[in-house]
């Protein structure tokens, strides 16, 4: 008899931790499932001469980057053991295509670059939220007040899935171009030079009989 009531407490209590299971224990209001930043290099070795690139080795190279979909907030960059100046400029005219510019880094890549070879690397970052939605809790218990496993997911994922450049998730964005001043303050000295609507004159009205 003992024995049994002994099992059915083990049962109980057993049953008991079981609600408990999947309880909300973040108790700040910060979300557990942040955006987190991907990088992929992807690269490709071309022939070079004294006069930079061949007029083939052009087209390979815009083909792909064509075959890429080169977009805003992909970053090129080149390894030229020669640094040749027309090498350079012919990539930077065909980066040019698509409003992007040759970056003075490098990531770091695997291989040797041998002279009379130039790599372009091109490095394309994504922005994803791992783990969401997350409905894996499965209590409706709250003893701890915490938040839902699931807070913060809706946010987080259409930060990531809008954000155009996502490397300004990791270090912002550094660039503060002369074009983004002048449009600020154009749009600052007219709301200023704006006569207020409320410095005429007030209209003159009254009643007149016939």
């Amino acid at each position: 008899m003992k024995h049994h009531i002994l099992s059915i407490a083990a049962l109980a209590l057993s049953a008991s931790l079981a609600g408990c299971a999947g309880m909300p224990t973040n108790r700040s209001m910060n979300s557990v499932h942040e955006p987190v930043v991907e990088r992929v290099n992807y690269t490709l070795d071309l022939a070079t001469g004294n006069g930079g690139l061949s007029y083939p080795e052009q087209q390979r190279l815009a083909g792909w980057f064509e075959e890429l979909g080169l977009r805003y907030g992909d970053t090129i960059a080149l390894q030229d053991p020669m640094q040749s100046p027309e090498t350079r400029g012919t990539i930077d005219a065909l980066a040019s295509r698509y409003g992007l510019n040759v970056s003075d880094t490098v990531p770091v890549s695997t291989g040797f670059v041998e002279a009379g070879t130039t790599r372009v690397v091109v490095t394309r970052s994504k922005a994803v939220v791992h783990g969401c939605p997350d409905w894996s809790g499965h209590s409706d218990a709250n003893f701890h007040n915490g938040l839902s496993r699931n807070y913060g997911c809706a946010t987080n994922s259409n930060l990531a899935a809008m954000i155009a450049n996502p490397e300004h998730l990791v270090k912002g964005d550094g660039s503060q171009s002369d074009t983004t001043i002048m449009s600020s303050n154009k749009a600052i000295n007219a709301y200023r030079a704006k006569t207020p609507s409320g410095s005429a004159e007030l209209k003159a009205s009254g009643t007149k009989g016939n």
